[in-house]
Order: C-alpha cells, then structure tokens, then sequence
C-alpha cells in the first residue's frame, strides 16, 4: 500500500512552501499531490513554480500527480484548469466535472475525493471515463466502501483520506476574509496568518470548525493510523496524508510504520497525539459523527 501526500490545503509563503516539499522528497512518501485546489487568490505558487517543483519531486522518485481546483469561479479558474489537465507530463487529479469532461477520453485522471463518488454507478462511470484511481469521500462508512470495493472496474485504484482536518465544504464566500470584515476582493490575502487554518469554536468553548478561506474543515484532525491493518485488508491501495504546517515528515514516518508494522501497533494514535495540531477523530470511518473518536 501507498502512501500520498495530498494537495496542500493552506496559504504559506512561497520560501516555506518550497522548503516543505524539499524536506518531503527525502521521506518515504510514493505519491505527491502539487497545486491549488481552494482559492485563485492564492498566488505565492504559480504554475511554473509547481511544475519546478513537480520535476524535483520527480527525480526523487515520486509520482506526482497535478490537482485542479475544487470551486471554479471564472473564466480565468477555468484556463487555469485547462492548463493543468493540458500539462502533458503529469498524472491530473479531477476535483469537479468540468475537469472530468476535459479529460474524459484523452489520458488517465485521479477522481478527487471532491466528486462525491458513494455507489458503485458512478464509480464505473468515472472509470469509463479514464479514472485510473478514484479517492474515497471522508465521510464514507468502512462498510460502504467495502461495497463498492467488491464491485469496482478491474485495475481502478483505490484511495483513503487518512490523516489531517476534513475538508468537509467549498463556498463562493471567504469566511477568512469575512472574519476581518474584508471584502473577498479585498481580502488582504488573509489566509497567509493561519498555516493551519483558522478555529471556529462554539460559545461554550469547544473547537468546532477551521476556516480556510472559503474552505470549510473539521476543527479536529482525522487520524486512521489505528485502522492502517483494516485499511489494508480492504484491497486500499492508497493513503493520503493532508499537509500540516509543523512535524509532517514525523506524521509520515508513523503512517509508514503503521503500514509495515505485523502485528499492528495499537498505541500508535495515541504516540502520534503530540505532532498533531488538534485532538484528533475517526468517526466517519466507522459510521458514527464525524468528531467522535470510536475505539477509545
């Protein structure tokens, strides 16, 4: 089973953004996603600068595979997307239909997590449509993707969100931006302040929600390094692992032990609790709300 890296959820500075994925090509990562998938706004990296990076990771011996944005708002976001499926060296990660339609029919894509894929209908459309992997919704129960692992199309792979804050919705508004009373336009580029998001807690205190823009995430960190050995035995072939400002080669380290490790190691969520930047939950994966930590 691999393990990926996915696309980077958060606005960092273009020198630690480029430090980030140095340090990265030296870890025991088989699969890193590159690009902007929230907001157009956010231009630390443009797309030279993430093929330069591409090539890098590359010849370190990664694949890389290109994401494409999630909410595309105009014309522009749409010839940014064209750019990226037309890149014509990269693997393509589809986060909405429009770039599913641009390359239906021409070459291989990552059906992004984004596309809502929960029955096995469409999972064999979008196979016939060129996926060569598909990744999993966050919020699908261990029960249903077994189903659909049962009936999926021969040779389509199959990948899990395993580790780091949900991103559970998109919206046209920029609650970042709202929360200094700034108009989305003029943001100020806001986000920049918060590398691991923005908490929303509710009035009586408790973590609820982080604001990333005009993301939406679960204020706690979702973390299936317990269920590694499950995750195994379902056929999975794949494991993302969402970026964090601090401590991400030790998060990956973990993942890779947890992936060698016969028999399983049950204290590993618990050593991993202190590189995490919150409490941590797996509720989804075992069909309970998503905040609840099952198996504790």
């Amino acid at each position: 089973m691999q393990l990926a890296l996915g696309p980077l959820l958060y606005y960092w500075p273009r020198n630690t953004v480029l430090a980030f994925y140095e340090a990265m090509a030296s870890t025991p990562l088989d699969v890193i996603y590159l690009g902007e998938t929230v907001c157009s706004r956010r231009h630390e990296l443009r797309l030279p600068d993430w093929l330069a990076v591409a090539h890098m990771l590359q010849d370190a011996g990664k694949q890389v595979v290109l994401s494409t944005q999630v909410l595309l708002e105009s014309t522009a976001d749409v010839g940014q997307m064209h750019k990226i499926v037309r890149n014509g060296e990269f693997l393509v990660e589809a986060n909405d239909m429009g770039a599913v339609h641009n390359l239906a029919g021409q070459q291989p894509f990552v059906a992004g997590p984004q596309l809502n894929i929960f029955n096995t209908e469409a999972l064999a459309w979008m196979a016939q449509l060129g996926a060569s992997r598909w990744v999993m919704p966050v919020e699908m129960h261990h029960r249903s993707l077994a189903a659909l692992l049962a009936a999926k199309p021969k040779g389509l792979q199959t990948e899990v969100f395993a580790y780091g804050r949900l991103p559970l919705a998109f919206s046209a508004r920029c609650f970042t931006a709202r929360h200094y009373n700034r108009p989305k336009d003029s943001c100020g580029f806001s986000c920049i302040d918060h590398p691991d998001g923005q908490l929303l807690s509710t009035r009586e205190g408790e973590p609820f929600l982080v604001l990333n823009g005009i993301q939406t995430q679960s204020a706690r960190v979702f973390n299936l390094v317990n269920e590694m050995h499950q995750i195994q035995a379902l056929g999975v072939d794949v494991v993302r692992l969402s970026p964090q400002a601090h401590q991400m080669d030790q998060v990956v380290a973990a993942f890779d032990a947890a992936r060698r490790a016969d028999p399983p190691n049950p204290g590993a969520l618990e050593q991993m609790c202190a590189l995490m930047p919150a409490a941590p939950c797996n509720g989804y994966w075992h069909g309970q709300p998503g905040l609840e930590l099952a198996g504790r």
